[in-house]
């Protein structure tokens, strides 16, 4: 029984601590489960004889970080990172590095645009192991774990068609400005990062009830949580072993292809597996070129949209394209009206949101509903529900059942109707 409970209470920490650990490292269209930004993190234990002694080199080079040396409580958590990174996870560290092919220096070039020290792009590798598809239970998306009222406080637009919390770029850009907004707020890499992980009105409240200066202080009070503390010395630790893996036993790791592009302006909404074609690719390549998108073709509802490709197939992409028909370039199913039918009903029967129903149609066509009109609905081979569309569902049904429980509830909380014949009886003994 110990035995068990002990198995049990690892595979809680294994879950809690390793961002990105779902089924998307296996399958790169799926989405991966994550810890929420929020709740309390368990802080790995490594055994002492695992823990790997790291250098003190980026420590003093990196601009990001401030020295830590002195802190032996900063020091021990970034030892004890180091330890489980690459031991207790070495093979799914590895698979993080794989992916940092794919988007490291094409992160690094956007963060330096902004004026933003390039090694900011490992925070990427503890949020989401450079996975686009990343998803965690707080509903946060994307490479750099974007929740949506941030997203959209910095131009990420987030709807029924795409994600750009999922885009390498677009998230890249507005992870930048968001990190460079709370430099600007606290004057340190450090207490931006923090809160980046935490927030930013809880790193102000911790420091002004703590009265420190700066973040490695905080680790000493209670003020801010155990993920929130062991978030820096992570990201040290994770940025160590990317830059020098060789030094921390990670050999041969088979970095993925650095990610090149053309883009091609649309005018009209085309399905992705056209665009595959017309690329002469598999679908799934122009599917990891745009992973903002969450359907199977390009936004309907917008009036152009630029679309990457393979580098160097844009002009046999055009020409293919152009001698297509229009009814050939995009899929659609057709839905006649029936009596007693509404949007509401149509929603709910086929899970596409009404907002998403109007997108596909003109509004004024098709409202109010008339029986025998044409509506437009996603076809049903090719509407595949993420992530997001999961979890929406899932809070829809809970919310269902809590509103019957509660119904219940006051019905049975009712007290008895009291019939005439009951009172009066009940009248007669009073007297009696």
């Amino acid at each position: 029984m110990k035995r068990f409970r002990l198995c049990l209470f690892s595979s809680l920490v294994l879950f809690l601590i390793i961002p990105g650990l779902g089924i998307a490292d296996e399958k790169h269209a799926g989405e991966e489960v994550k810890q929420p930004e929020t709740p309390q993190q368990v802080i790995p234990v490594v055994p002492d004889n695992t823990i790997i002694s790291a250098p003190r080199t980026l420590s003093i080079s990196s601009p990001v970080i401030s020295p830590y040396d002195a802190n032996t409580a900063a020091s021990r958590a970034v030892d004890r990172n180091v330890g489980f990174f690459s031991t207790r996870i070495k093979q799914r560290f590895s698979l993080w590095l794989s992916r940092s092919g794919q988007y490291m220096e094409l992160m690094k070039d956007i963060l330096r645009e902004k004026d933003v020290p390039e090694d900011i792009v490992f925070l990427s590798l503890i949020e989401s192991g450079f996975n686009p598809y990343a998803y965690s239970i707080a509903r946060a998306s994307g490479p750099w774990q974007f929740i949506a009222s941030t997203a959209k406080r910095y131009g990420l637009q987030i709807n029924w068609w795409k994600d750009e919390r999922r885009d390498p770029v677009k998230s890249t850009a507005a992870a930048a400005s968001y990190l460079k907004d709370l430099y600007g707020m606290f004057g340190s890499w450090n207490l931006a990062m923090a809160a980046y992980n935490a927030g930013e009105g809880r790193i102000q409240k911790a420091l002004k009830r703590s009265n420190a200066d700066d973040y490695w202080a905080l680790l000493a009070t209670k003020h801010i949580r155990d993920e929130t503390k062991d978030y820096v010395p992570k990201f040290i630790a994770a940025s160590m072993i990317a830059t020098n893996p060789g030094d921390f036993g990670f050999e041969n790791i088979e970095y993925h292809q650095p990610m090149r592009y053309d883009e091609v302006e649309l005018d009209s909404p085309l399905d992705l597996t056209v665009a595959a074609e017309c690329a002469g690719v598999d679908l799934d390549v122009i599917k990891k070129l745009n992973p903002e998108l969450r359907r199977w073709c390009t936004p309907p509802d917008a009036e152009t949209y630029r679309l990457r490709i393979p580098e160097g197939s844009k002009e046999a992409f055009m020409n293919k394209l152009s001698s297509m028909k229009d009814e050939d370039r995009f899929s659609i199913d057709r839905y006649t009206v029936k009596k007693g039918d509404t949007l509401k009903k149509m929603a709910r029967k086929t899970g596409v949101p009404e907002s998403a129903i109007l997108s596909l149609n003109s509004m004024d066509k098709i409202l109010p509903l008339k029986v025998g009109s044409v509506i437009y609905l996603p076809p049903s081979g090719l509407f595949i529900q993420d992530a997001d569309d999961k979890v929406a569902l899932k809070k829809q049904i809970v919310k269902k059942v809590s509103l019957k429980v509660k119904g219940r509830k006051k019905k049975s909380s009712r007290k008895p109707k009291t019939t005439l014949a009951k009172r009066s009886v009940e009248r007669s003994s009073m007297k009696g």
